[in-house]
């Protein structure tokens, strides 16, 4: 959220008037009855639908005749959280209805189209769909005024990143192994510091710099959103980092699987660099996917598709996406501390860390605990058995409409003429990120570590 629009709120009352809280209390309260029905011999399993791969358009018609009233009743949860949020936020829920009821029926749309075959096949998951598909409409057609009201961007996003803490359990990072974490710690901070670094020297602010640098550090667009509020970003500085983060994300979804191809690398390697080196989680799984099908089919590629989709999680899903809560506290407080002028050279109040500090972050750490406790007697085998297909998996789909919200309205309020009126200094920054990002996880995945790669699962 940009600095002009901070408005300090002291006491209990910012617990319900801030949307930070708000994607907190939502993603939480989702996690809270999905693990009660868990408890329960249940799963939340009925209410987070999602359209089957198809390659006959009849499957979709089978099942939406089949699954109707689950989509129905998945729109009407979504709508009435948001809803009850923004009404207590006193924001007009009559123009955000419609508006948004727009948007679940395009979100819709775009996870059929994600779904088809074909679209599989080049690598276009639905939130990098809603994402492309947004921006084609944003700079070719005139919205119309009202549906503005539905474009939620942030609270859309704040609420998906909320429900990624429930599908990074500590128990999970813990089985991932030292070598996963400090190999991304080594490409969250090298990375991060590379951009930085360049765009200051480039002549960009420090707070535009490091939302750059952190776009490509940790979780992309989500992890962008975060810093800018946390460090009183400009909102359209933070477009321009999101729409240069999209720009390299599609080429990488392409590129990384051909590259690792050629030089034929196994698979659970090929899928440590993708994570190391891919800015979506929507993308890189897409890419880690991909070349996971190679395993067996393509000579001269050793091991199996699940090492490579393993190997993506866990460098970046759970890598790398766990920094976003790091950097967002970091920066706060460097922000706060370090940028900003205080009057007479009094010292920085404190208190305004707190108030900049992006409160859904700690809705990430808490669902995070929350699985953990409900999951950590569970081995891995048994958690990828047991508790994914009854837990987790129902909750990672309803982050994934939710990013489908999001990320289709950013598609929606980002211009190509913004990126343009910025020059080219903060892509050539970013691009030197890239740059260093690539080699230096090639470097990590194939010779420093690639023994554990290539074993793992084994």
């Amino acid at each position: 959220m940009p600095a002009d629009t901070i408005k300090p709120q002291s006491g209990w009352r910012e617990l319900w008037t801030k949307e930070d809280w708000w994607a907190t209390w939502i993603g939480l309260a989702i996690v809270l009855v999905a693990c009660a029905l868990f408890w329960s011999g249940g799963s939340l399993r009925w209410l987070a639908v999602v359209p089957p791969r198809w390659t006959d358009f009849r499957e979709v018609i089978e099942d939406l005749a089949a699954n109707w009233l689950r989509y129905i009743g998945l729109y009407l949860l979504w709508l009435a959280a948001f809803s009850l949020g923004l009404a207590v936020m006193g924001q007009r829920v009559r123009a955000f209805v419609p508006a948004f009821t727009l948007l679940y029926l395009a979100a819709y749309a775009i996870s059929v189209i994600g779904q088809w075959q074909e679209a599989s096949s080049y690598n276009l998951e639905p939130p990098l769909l809603a994402l492309l598909i947004g921006l084609l409409i944003a700079n070719t057609v005139r919205l119309p005024s009202w549906f503005e009201a539905g474009l939620k961007t942030e609270f859309y996003v704040k609420t998906g990143i909320v429900l990624l803490g429930a599908t990074l359990p500590l128990s999970l990072v813990v089985q991932a192994g030292p070598v996963a974490m400090l190999q991304a710690a080594i490409v969250s901070i090298v990375t991060f510091s590379v951009i930085y670094t360049v765009a200051v020297q480039f002549g960009l602010e420090r707070r535009f710099a490091a939302t750059l640098g952190v776009g490509g550090a940790a979780c992309g667009v989500s992890a962008a959103i975060a810093v800018a509020g946390a460090v009183g970003g400009k909102k359209e500085d933070t477009a321009v980092v999101i729409t240069i983060v999209v720009i390299w994300a599609v080429i990488m979804v392409f590129a990384l699987p051909l590259v690792a191809r050629a030089l034929g690398l196994p698979t659970g390697v090929a899928g440590a660099w993708i994570g190391t080196s891919e800015f979506a989680d929507a993308a890189g799984f897409a890419a880690a996917q991909t070349y996971g099908g190679y395993a067996g089919k393509v000579p001269g590629i050793a091991g199996t598709a699940d090492q490579a989709l393993t190997a993506f999680t866990l460098m970046k899903v759970v890598g790398r996406d766990m920094w976003i809560g790091v950097w967002a506290v970091g920066l706060a407080i460097v922000a706060t501390t370090r940028w900003e002028a205080h009057p007479g050279g009094s010292a920085p109040d404190a208190g305004e860390i707190w108030r900049r500090f992006p409160k859904f972050v700690i809705g990430l750490f808490i669902a995070s605990a929350i699985i953990t406790l409900a999951t950590a007697h569970y081995s891995l085998e048994e958690y990828n058995s047991i508790v994914s297909p009854a837990l987790t998996n129902p909750l990672k789909d309803l982050r994934t409409w939710a990013f489908i919200f999001c990320f289709f309205s950013i598609g929606l309020t980002t211009r190509f003429r913004d990126l343009a009126s910025a020059g080219r200094t903060p892509f050539s920054a970013f691009t030197t990120g890239v740059v260093v990002n690539v080699i230096l996880g090639f470097i990590l995945s194939v010779y420093v570590f690639g023994g554990y790669w290539a074993a793992l699962g084994q």
